[in-house]
């Protein structure tokens, strides 16, 4: 039990249910989690080391035969030196210690047959150190399993960290990152390992609390939410046909909303101009009133309060009220 000065904070701001209904009968059940641990497969994370360590020698000697020497792939001066200085390459950006050779300046340079080497021995210099040697180094003898620890009150979101090792970022969408996951195996012979998710659940929060009867009827319908936003946004007859294009775009903006986009986030994000991307928005909103009335107020309650809540009374309190307040808040009251 909480000592009692910290059960008549929680009372003063009514989260004591909160903690007696969620936070602490989750305890328990995160607590048989992290005993019962999950089982890996170690001989798979092995081979796997072994074929990345094949592919990251190969790439090694490409990009030395591209540079014509070799020097550290790791040293961003080494290698701003190579790319900058040596083949002749414009720099993109500078810091103080020198060339920046960070991800989003060689994404920018990718076309370059070296920057795509160099591109990828960081990918899978990352997973074979991070998910394949640090998985194998705490993999427990007597039972084969990793045993993480489940921390509930390191975010302020309320959400779930794990640590040593972090499980909940296990790469999914690379071929590497699927062949992780299959190191994750069944205790027993003839045990199954199930995976399910929700179904867009921000949105669907979103139209619940947002009330917005658009997004409501689009989700109660069991339409795809994404090809009716973009019938909406793109201004097309509710028969029209959605090509793939403009889906990934409408979906862009369904989840930029909910995450406090700006227009110049959207413009960079589905390849339009701020002035495009300001239209989409306010088109977006147009359609979905509810969303913005909803957004508005929730603004206003947090710069009133210096808080904003979730659906479970979960408060988040906002000491820099006035910084990014409304992604802030808007990410804030969709996420749980």
């Amino acid at each position: 039990m909480l000592p009692a000065q910290l059960l008549s904070q929680l009372e003063e701001r009514e989260q004591t249910d909160l903690y007696k209904t969620m936070e602490l009968p989750l305890s328990f059940v995160l607590a048989d989690m992290e005993i019962n641990g999950i089982k890996v497969d170690s001989q798979q994370l092995l081979a796997m080391g072994t074929e990345l360590t094949n592919c990251l020698h190969e790439l090694e000697q490409s990009i030395y035969a591209e540079a014509g020497h070799e020097f550290n792939i790791q040293s961003p001066k080494q290698l701003g030196v190579v790319l900058f200085e040596e083949m002749g390459y414009k720099p993109i950006k500078k810091t103080k210690t020198g060339y920046s050779t960070s991800v989003d300046v060689l994404e920018q340079m990718q076309d370059v047959p070296i920057v795509a080497d160099i591109l990828e021995y960081r990918k899978l210099s990352k997973i074979k150190a991070t998910y394949v040697d640090g998985l194998l180094r705490v993999i427990h003898g007597t039972d084969s399993k990793v045993h993480t620890h489940y921390i509930q009150t390191l975010a302020q979101t309320g959400r779930l960290s794990s640590t040593d090792p972090n499980l909940q970022n296990i790469p999914a969408r690379t071929e590497e990152g699927r062949s992780i996951r299959k190191a994750f195996v069944p205790s027993e012979p003839d045990w199954y390992i199930v995976s399910s998710d929700y179904s867009q659940i921000e949105l669907r929060v979103l139209a619940h609390i947002s009330g917005d009867k658009n997004m409501q009827a689009a989700f109660n319908a069991d339409e795809d939410i994404h090809a009716d936003t973009a019938r909406r946004i793109f201004h097309l007859d509710d028969d029209a046909e959605i090509d793939p294009n403009m889906r990934r775009k409408a979906k862009a903006v369904n989840f930029g909303i909910v995450y406090g986009i700006s227009d110049f986030g959207l413009a960079n994000n589905i390849g339009v101009s701020r002035k495009e991307a300001k239209e989409i928005i306010d088109t977006y909103f147009q359609e979905y009133p509810g969303i913005k009335q909803w957004s508005d107020n929730i603004i206003e309650f947090a710069r009133e309060h210096g808080y904003v809540e979730t659906l479970a009374h979960r408060r988040r309190y906002l000491p820099d009220i006035h910084a990014k307040i409304s992604m802030c808040v808007v990410l804030r009251n969709v996420q749980l």
